[in-house]
């Protein structure tokens, strides 16, 4: 099964990864990669330089980044490969560990609804 593994932090705290902190998450994503149970990672850009595309009422509009009324936002992902839920949160229990002390992050973990081919 696959989930997705989504960070949201506190774009208006301002912390920034260390040195340390990228070398130990590429250690990380090295290992979980030759295992087969990340498929896929990266961070976002701020939301300063995002977009929001609305439908309301059949009208679509977009509204420029940043997005102010959001005190955390999604800041980067991991496209996981797991058994089940409980590994899906180990795998992102990890994650998390890997940034120590200093930061105040969380991650929502949501399976990935398969493609059901007698619907295509």
């Amino acid at each position: 099964m696959r989930f997705l593994s989504m960070v949201r932090i506190n774009e208006r705290a301002g912390q920034r990864p260390s040195a340390q902190l990228m070398e130990d998450m590429g250690k990380l994503m090295t290992e979980l990669s030759a295992a087969g149970s990340l498929l896929d990672t990266a961070g976002l850009q701020p939301t300063a330089e995002g977009k929001r595309v609305r439908l309301s009422r059949g009208r679509q509009t977009v509204m420029d980044g940043p997005f102010t009324e959001a005190k955390e936002v999604v800041a980067g992902y991991a496209m996981l490969q797991a058994a089940s839920m409980d590994e899906a949160l180990e795998i992102t229990r990890r994650f998390l560990a890997v940034h120590g002390d200093d930061w105040d992050l969380e991650c929502e973990v949501r399976q990935v609804m398969e493609h059901c081919p007698e619907a295509a």
